[in-house]
Protein backbone atom coordinates (compact mmCIF):
# COMPACT_ATOMS: atom_id res chain seq x y z
CA UNK A 1 0.00 0.00 0.00
CA UNK A 2 1.33 3.45 -0.82
CA UNK A 3 0.32 6.42 1.83
CA UNK A 4 -2.53 7.51 -0.38
CA UNK A 5 -4.09 3.78 0.43
CA UNK A 6 -2.93 3.67 3.96
CA UNK A 7 -4.40 6.87 4.87
CA UNK A 8 -7.74 5.63 3.48
CA UNK A 9 -7.39 2.22 5.37
CA UNK A 10 -7.05 4.19 8.61
CA UNK A 11 -9.75 6.63 8.08
CA UNK A 12 -12.07 3.41 7.28
CA UNK A 13 -10.72 2.30 11.00
CA UNK A 14 -11.35 5.31 12.92
CA UNK A 15 -14.64 5.29 11.36
CA UNK A 16 -15.17 1.53 13.24
CA UNK A 17 -12.96 2.30 16.45
CA UNK A 18 -12.32 6.17 17.07
CA UNK A 19 -9.72 5.19 19.86
CA UNK A 20 -7.50 4.66 16.42
CA UNK A 21 -7.96 8.25 15.39
CA UNK A 22 -5.44 10.78 15.75
CA UNK A 23 -6.87 14.55 15.91
CA UNK A 24 -2.93 15.95 16.67
CA UNK A 25 -1.57 16.83 13.13
CA UNK A 26 1.89 15.58 13.98
CA UNK A 27 0.48 12.35 15.55
CA UNK A 28 -1.74 12.14 12.53
CA UNK A 29 1.42 11.93 10.53
CA UNK A 30 3.51 9.91 12.27
CA UNK A 31 0.79 7.56 12.69
CA UNK A 32 0.78 7.65 8.87
CA UNK A 33 4.45 6.82 8.38
CA UNK A 34 4.65 4.21 11.10
CA UNK A 35 1.67 1.96 9.35
CA UNK A 36 2.82 2.91 5.75
CA UNK A 37 6.64 1.60 7.04
CA UNK A 38 5.56 -1.52 8.27
CA UNK A 39 2.55 -2.25 5.74
CA UNK A 40 4.30 -1.05 2.58
CA UNK A 41 4.37 -4.37 1.22
CA UNK A 42 0.88 -5.51 2.13
CA UNK A 43 -1.59 -4.71 -0.44
CA UNK A 44 -4.93 -3.27 0.24
CA UNK A 45 -6.53 -6.06 -1.77
CA UNK A 46 -6.27 -8.63 -4.88
CA UNK A 47 -8.21 -9.97 -6.90
CA UNK A 48 -8.30 -13.41 -5.37
CA UNK A 49 -9.80 -13.06 -1.67
CA UNK A 50 -7.63 -10.81 0.27
CA UNK A 51 -8.90 -7.39 1.64
CA UNK A 52 -6.98 -5.64 4.24
CA UNK A 53 -9.80 -3.43 5.40
CA UNK A 54 -11.75 -7.06 5.59
CA UNK A 55 -8.49 -7.88 8.25
CA UNK A 56 -8.72 -4.73 9.81
CA UNK A 57 -13.10 -5.18 10.48
CA UNK A 58 -12.24 -8.87 11.99
CA UNK A 59 -9.47 -7.76 14.25
CA UNK A 60 -12.05 -4.93 15.72
CA UNK A 61 -14.70 -6.95 15.86
CA UNK A 62 -13.28 -9.80 17.96
CA UNK A 63 -10.47 -8.01 20.00
CA UNK A 64 -10.82 -5.54 22.47
CA UNK A 65 -7.44 -4.04 21.94
CA UNK A 66 -7.17 -1.26 19.45
CA UNK A 67 -5.96 -2.06 16.03
CA UNK A 68 -1.69 -2.20 15.14
CA UNK A 69 -0.15 -2.72 11.88
CA UNK A 70 0.61 -6.77 13.14
CA UNK A 71 -2.98 -6.94 12.81
CA UNK A 72 -2.80 -6.65 9.35
CA UNK A 73 -0.02 -7.83 8.63
CA UNK A 74 -0.38 -11.29 10.36
CA UNK A 75 -3.43 -12.43 8.32
CA UNK A 76 -1.53 -11.03 5.03
CA UNK A 77 1.33 -13.66 5.89
CA UNK A 78 -1.29 -16.37 6.87
CA UNK A 79 -2.93 -15.48 3.32
CA UNK A 80 0.39 -16.02 1.60
CA UNK A 81 1.38 -19.08 3.62
CA UNK A 82 -1.92 -20.95 2.44
CA UNK A 83 -1.47 -19.77 -1.20
CA UNK A 84 1.87 -20.91 -1.89
CA UNK A 85 1.36 -24.25 0.17
CA UNK A 86 -1.87 -24.62 -2.28
CA UNK A 87 0.48 -24.35 -5.22
CA UNK A 88 1.65 -27.35 -7.34
CA UNK A 89 4.73 -25.74 -9.55
CA UNK A 90 3.00 -25.86 -13.46
CA UNK A 91 5.65 -26.82 -16.12
CA UNK A 92 7.35 -23.81 -17.50
CA UNK A 93 6.71 -22.65 -21.17
CA UNK A 94 10.64 -21.60 -21.77
CA UNK A 95 13.01 -23.92 -23.28
CA UNK A 96 14.71 -26.21 -20.39
CA UNK A 97 17.93 -26.20 -21.24
CA UNK A 98 17.98 -22.23 -20.37
CA UNK A 99 17.56 -22.86 -16.63
CA UNK A 100 18.10 -18.98 -15.90
CA UNK A 101 14.79 -18.75 -17.61
CA UNK A 102 13.45 -21.35 -16.42
CA UNK A 103 13.82 -20.89 -12.79
CA UNK A 104 12.85 -17.05 -13.42
CA UNK A 105 9.44 -18.16 -14.67
CA UNK A 106 9.15 -20.28 -11.72
CA UNK A 107 8.99 -17.65 -9.29
CA UNK A 108 7.59 -15.50 -11.46
CA UNK A 109 4.86 -17.78 -11.00
CA UNK A 110 5.16 -18.37 -7.15
CA UNK A 111 5.45 -14.51 -6.86
CA UNK A 112 2.06 -13.67 -8.31
CA UNK A 113 0.17 -16.53 -6.55
CA UNK A 114 2.02 -14.98 -3.24
CA UNK A 115 0.74 -11.87 -4.02
CA UNK A 116 -3.02 -12.84 -4.53
CA UNK A 117 -2.88 -11.69 -8.57
CA UNK A 118 -3.02 -15.20 -9.82
CA UNK A 119 -4.47 -18.55 -8.74
CA UNK A 120 -2.33 -21.17 -7.06
CA UNK A 121 -1.97 -24.00 -9.64
CA UNK A 122 -3.11 -27.47 -8.57
CA UNK A 123 -1.93 -30.95 -9.42
CA UNK A 124 -3.90 -32.40 -11.77
CA UNK A 125 -5.14 -35.83 -10.78
CA UNK A 126 -5.26 -39.09 -12.76
CA UNK A 127 -8.41 -40.19 -10.71
CA UNK A 128 -11.85 -39.05 -10.22
CA UNK A 129 -11.33 -39.23 -6.44
CA UNK A 130 -13.84 -41.27 -4.17
CA UNK A 131 -15.54 -42.80 -7.43
CA UNK A 132 -11.95 -44.67 -8.37
CA UNK A 133 -10.35 -44.24 -11.67
CA UNK A 134 -11.61 -42.17 -14.22
CA UNK A 135 -13.72 -44.32 -16.87
CA UNK A 136 -12.23 -42.89 -20.05
CA UNK A 137 -8.12 -43.77 -18.28
CA UNK A 138 -9.30 -46.78 -17.34
CA UNK A 139 -10.59 -47.71 -20.75
CA UNK A 140 -7.39 -46.43 -21.92
CA UNK A 141 -5.13 -48.77 -20.02
CA UNK A 142 -7.32 -51.53 -21.20
CA UNK A 143 -6.25 -50.08 -24.67
CA UNK A 144 -2.33 -49.48 -24.65
CA UNK A 145 -2.04 -52.45 -21.85
CA UNK A 146 0.90 -52.37 -19.67
CA UNK A 147 2.87 -48.81 -18.97
CA UNK A 148 6.39 -51.22 -18.89
CA UNK A 149 7.22 -52.28 -22.15
CA UNK A 150 7.83 -56.13 -22.24
CA UNK A 151 11.43 -55.63 -23.12
CA UNK A 152 12.26 -53.85 -20.10
CA UNK A 153 9.80 -55.81 -17.82
CA UNK A 154 12.41 -58.58 -18.56
CA UNK A 155 14.73 -57.02 -18.36
CA UNK A 156 14.00 -56.18 -14.65
CA UNK A 157 13.68 -60.03 -13.72
CA UNK A 158 16.69 -60.32 -11.68
CA UNK A 159 16.24 -57.37 -9.89
CA UNK A 160 12.72 -57.90 -9.13
CA UNK A 161 12.22 -61.59 -8.43
CA UNK A 162 9.30 -61.83 -6.31
CA UNK A 163 6.86 -59.97 -8.91
CA UNK A 164 7.74 -61.69 -11.57
CA UNK A 165 7.24 -65.13 -9.81
CA UNK A 166 4.00 -63.45 -9.06
CA UNK A 167 3.59 -62.34 -12.38
CA UNK A 168 4.41 -65.88 -13.58
CA UNK A 169 2.00 -67.16 -11.22
CA UNK A 170 -1.10 -65.16 -12.63
CA UNK A 171 -0.31 -66.33 -16.02
CA UNK A 172 -0.71 -69.74 -15.31
CA UNK A 173 -3.92 -68.99 -14.25
CA UNK A 174 -2.79 -69.48 -10.40
CA UNK A 175 -3.71 -67.61 -7.53
CA UNK A 176 -2.44 -64.16 -6.69
CA UNK A 177 -0.33 -65.68 -3.32
CA UNK A 178 -0.02 -61.74 -2.81
CA UNK A 179 -3.61 -60.85 -2.56
CA UNK A 180 -3.18 -62.35 1.26
CA UNK A 181 -1.92 -61.64 4.29
CA UNK A 182 1.09 -64.30 4.74
CA UNK A 183 -0.24 -65.67 8.29
CA UNK A 184 3.48 -67.01 8.96
CA UNK A 185 5.63 -63.84 7.89
CA UNK A 186 2.60 -61.41 8.34
CA UNK A 187 3.06 -59.32 5.52
CA UNK A 188 0.16 -57.42 4.53
CA UNK A 189 -0.88 -57.68 0.73
CA UNK A 190 0.68 -57.38 -1.92
CA UNK A 191 4.20 -56.98 -0.18
CA UNK A 192 6.29 -60.10 -0.58
CA UNK A 193 6.83 -62.76 2.24
CA UNK A 194 10.20 -62.14 4.06
CA UNK A 195 12.89 -64.85 5.55
CA UNK A 196 13.93 -63.99 8.72
CA UNK A 197 18.07 -63.43 9.29
CA UNK A 198 19.20 -65.79 12.26
CA UNK A 199 22.49 -64.56 13.88
CA UNK A 200 24.98 -67.16 15.86
CA UNK A 201 23.08 -66.93 18.96
CA UNK A 202 20.03 -68.08 17.27
CA UNK A 203 18.46 -64.88 17.50
CA UNK A 204 16.61 -62.61 14.78
CA UNK A 205 18.79 -60.01 12.68
CA UNK A 206 16.46 -58.89 10.86
CA UNK A 207 14.63 -59.93 7.38
CA UNK A 208 14.82 -60.13 3.98
CA UNK A 209 12.25 -60.43 1.17
CA UNK A 210 11.76 -63.77 -0.40
CA UNK A 211 11.23 -64.33 -4.42
CA UNK A 212 8.50 -66.83 -4.00
CA UNK A 213 5.34 -66.98 -1.40
CA UNK A 214 5.61 -68.88 1.87
CA UNK A 215 3.55 -72.11 0.99
CA UNK A 216 1.15 -71.49 4.08
CA UNK A 217 0.46 -68.40 1.98
CA UNK A 218 -0.18 -70.05 -1.39
CA UNK A 219 -2.99 -72.15 0.12
CA UNK A 220 -4.50 -69.25 1.83
CA UNK A 221 -4.32 -67.93 -1.78
CA UNK A 222 -6.05 -71.05 -3.14
CA UNK A 223 -9.09 -71.74 -0.93
CA UNK A 224 -9.57 -67.79 -1.02
CA UNK A 225 -10.07 -68.05 -4.90
CA UNK A 226 -12.02 -71.39 -4.53
CA UNK A 227 -14.43 -70.05 -2.01
CA UNK A 228 -15.15 -66.69 -4.57
CA UNK A 229 -15.45 -69.25 -7.50
CA UNK A 230 -18.52 -71.34 -5.23
CA UNK A 231 -20.89 -68.63 -4.17
CA UNK A 232 -21.71 -67.99 -7.26
CA UNK A 233 -22.32 -71.42 -8.22
CA UNK A 234 -24.49 -71.76 -5.42
CA UNK A 235 -26.22 -68.54 -5.76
Amino acid sequence: MDRREIAALLAYIGRLDPRTTRTDPGEARDQLAQWHELLGDVPMATPHGWDARVASRQHIRISPYPILPADVARPWESYRRDRLARHSDPTPCVDPDDQAAWTAELISARRAVAAGTAQPSQARAITSGRDGIDPKLEARLREVGSCIPPTARAALTPYRPARAAREAAIAQGQPDALSVRCEWCLAQPGEPCRRRRIGPDDGVRGTAPRATPHPGRLDLAVAQQTEQVQQPAMA
